[in-house]
């Protein structure tokens, strides 16, 4: 059966990059023993993916992986028993068994949501709310952007889909699927310079909330948790 976990990341471990955390998992799996299928062949491997990575420094709510399993007990029994292999830092907070169609949480991604926070003395001294409608109405949001074919101006506006300000920072829904992505870091540092800001280094703090996959369609999206699809089993 094919499970979707979801878990959070936060603390000293947002410095570990993605295939670090891969390997943890695989070594939390095992610990935990829980029962998760391996490919076959010479040198098999546990039968897991991730769905969007996150970023180096970037905190999260909402980050998914797909992992085989051959048996499970419940759903509340594979969360506590890989709480219990776990480390400070990442805590499992959910398990559902998904429907034999479910595309994999890495092709499934559409959108992330995410809150940039800044740090203490280094956040705009403008007002953002007088500047965000302004900004946000833009055609377009150019960013420079070295990308395969050299460097490039991007448009970035038609792949932000909610931009708001609110008491903790910036609140923003953004394009984070393999054809689109887009950085949150980009649509802050270009929202700042509209404002006429020029932040000092290391000025504010990322957050992912959530990851999205889109029950709509790509003129028309819906977009909805990865973890919507699928059941808990008791």
């Amino acid at each position: 059966m094919k499970v979707r976990i979801k878990f959070s990341k936060h603390g000293p471990i947002k410095f570990i990059g993605h295939l670090d955390i891969m390997r943890f998992f695989q070594k939390a799996m095992r610990r935990s023993g829980i029962d998760i299928a391996y490919t076959g062949g010479f040198s098999p491997h546990q039968i897991m993916s991730f769905a969007a990575p996150l970023g180096v420094g970037l905190e999260s709510n909402g980050e998914y992986m797909d992992v085989e399993l051959h048996s499970m007990i419940s759903s509340r029994d594979v969360v506590d028993r890989l709480n219990e292999a776990s480390v400070e830092g990442i805590r499992i907070l959910s398990a559902k068994v998904l429907p034999e169609n479910a595309g994999n949480a890495m092709a499934s991604v559409a959108a992330a949501e995410y809150t940039v926070r800044f740090r203490d003395g280094r956040g705009p001294s403008c007002n953002m709310r007088d500047y965000l409608k302004d900004f946000y109405s833009q055609e377009k949001i150019l960013i420079t952007k070295e990308t395969k074919n050299g460097i490039q101006e991007v448009n970035i506006r038609p792949g932000i889909y909610a931009l708001n300000v609110v008491d903790e920072g910036v609140r923003m829904l953004v394009d984070a699927s393999s054809a689109g992505n887009i950085k949150p870091a980009y649509v802050i540092e270009t929202f700042m310079a509209f404002c006429g800001e020029n932040l000092p280094e290391n000025a504010f703090m990322i957050t992912r909330e959530e990851t999205y996959l889109n029950k709509g369609t790509l003129d028309d999206p819906a977009f909805a948790p990865l973890d919507s699809i699928g059941s808990i089993l008791v």
